[in-house]
C-alpha cells in the first residue's frame, strides 16, 4: 500500500529525494529536514504531488 512520493526543498524548490509513504496511516504531507545539494545545507523538504 506504500506509494512513491517526491520531496522538494522549500528554499530552492528542487526535487531532490524520492521516498515511500503509506497513505492509509499518514494522510497529511511529509516534512523532513534533509540535506539539499543545491543549497549546500540542511533544509526542510516537503512532499509534492
Amino acid at each position: 500500500m506504500a506509494d512513491k512520493v517526491k520531496l522538494e526543498c522549500t528554499v530552492c524548490k528542487n526535487r531532490n529525494y524520492d521516498t515511500t509513504k503509506n497513505k492509509k496511516t499518514h494522510s497529511e504531507r511529509i516534512e523532513l529536514k534533509k540535506y539539499c545539494p543545491h543549497c549546500k545545507k540542511h533544509t526542510v523538504h516537503r512532499e509534492t504531488k
